[in-house]
């Protein structure tokens, strides 16, 4: 990949796409190509083809996705199976058939069976049942991966899978009807901070130019401090205390999207399908207990309030930790702590995801 070689980054304002995009122009790569939705829908296989006749990029990064948490996967089962199929067959299909010289796709750990030995290698795929909660999701990635596989062997293209582990960072989704845990926690504890302080401006700021969810009214919410707490009570939000789903026992391993678009670019410019195979898990190999991360967000917040748990809510697969030795073995290695990514994570959240 050279510094001029067209690059098409779909998904460029999510938040895998954005750090791909910052990295890739950091170090110089001045021919990115990139759409937002209003000017093509990935769903629609003919808007697709016309981009890519028309712009022919030489190397694609695949990071246009629906995502979300349990909440979200369990929510809108029909529109993650259906809009991440189409994406992904939209654009390898158009990879192919406009000469795409090398395609990176990016997964996720949902792939690997509910119950897969602990840490997850990439032989893994297939071997059981998915975790129900995001089945759908899982599915569409499945095919997406195998989608890349079958090209390479039928038409000896150059595509490649990664799946990355849980990820967190800057530009994440922290609706709290869509959120995965980790965003979930820190805007939980934030909202928490504020009401201990009673901080209601800064409430009703975070809210204004963040809604708490889709099935919320923000103008009935922010009418009085009162309907303002007693809407986060519903969510588990108190000044004493943050409710959080599950036990809190489940084990989960988290990388910092810069660290994921790292890896990405090296593996683009580095090596192809014949050395990496089928796919290539991309992690920190190392995990810890939702709880303790938790206790360990709600002190980088400054939350000084409890947290509970509903014992009732799901919590989805019990332990998700990948064998990252493969990726190793290519030459890369995760550099963003934990302890520092969360640091940087919540600045950012505080000070520039409101610009």
């Amino acid at each position: 990949m050279r510094k001029n070689s067209k690059i098409y980054i779909a998904g460029h304002r999510g938040m895998v796409g954005s750090s791909l995009m910052r990295l890739l122009q950091k170090n110089g790569y001045t021919n990115i190509v990139t759409r937002r939705h209003s000017g093509l829908d990935l769903t629609r296989q003919i808007e697709v083809e016309k981009f890519f006749q028309k712009e022919r990029p030489e190397h694609v990064f695949l990071a246009a996705a629906k995502v979300g948490g349990i909440l979200a996967n369990d929510t809108y089962k029909a529109e993650f199976i259906y809009d991440n199929i189409m994406i992904a067959v939209n654009i390898v299909h158009s990879s192919y058939k406009y000469g795409v010289k090398k395609l990176l796709n990016l997964g996720s750990s949902c792939i690997y069976p509910k119950f897969a030995s602990q840490p997850m290698k990439e032989e893994s795929i297939l071997d059981g049942r998915l975790e129900p909660t995001n089945e759908p999701y899982a599915i569409a990635k499945i095919s997406a991966l195998k989608l890349c596989r079958y090209y390479n062997e039928q038409y000896g293209t150059n595509y490649i899978s990664v799946m990355p582990t849980n990820l967190y960072g800057y530009n994440d989704d922290f609706n709290l009807e869509t959120a995965h845990a980790f965003p979930a926690l820190i805007r939980k504890f934030h909202l928490a901070k504020l009401l201990k302080h009673n901080d209601i401006n800064g409430i009703k700021e975070d809210i204004q130019r963040y809604p708490l969810g889709f099935k919320f009214n923000n103008e009935k919410i922010l009418k009085s401090a009162e309907s303002i707490k007693k809407h986060l009570k519903k969510l588990g939000i108190t000044k004493d205390y943050v409710t959080l789903w599950g036990t809190g026992e489940a084990y989960r391993e988290f990388l910092h999207v810069d660290d994921l678009a790292d890896a990405c670019v090296y593996l683009m410019k580095n090596y192809n399908y014949k050395d990496v195979g089928e796919i290539i898990n991309i992690g920190t190999g190392e995990d810890l207990k939702v709880k303790e991360l938790a206790d360990l967000v709600r002190e980088i917040v400054g939350f000084e309030g409890e947290i509970r748990y509903d014992f009732s809510k799901p919590e989805g697969t019990p332990r998700k930790l990948l064998d990252v030795s493969k990726a190793k073995s290519l030459g890369w290695e995760a550099k963003i702590s934990l302890r520092e990514g969360i640091r940087k994570t919540y600045n950012w959240y505080c000070n520039v995801r409101h610009e």
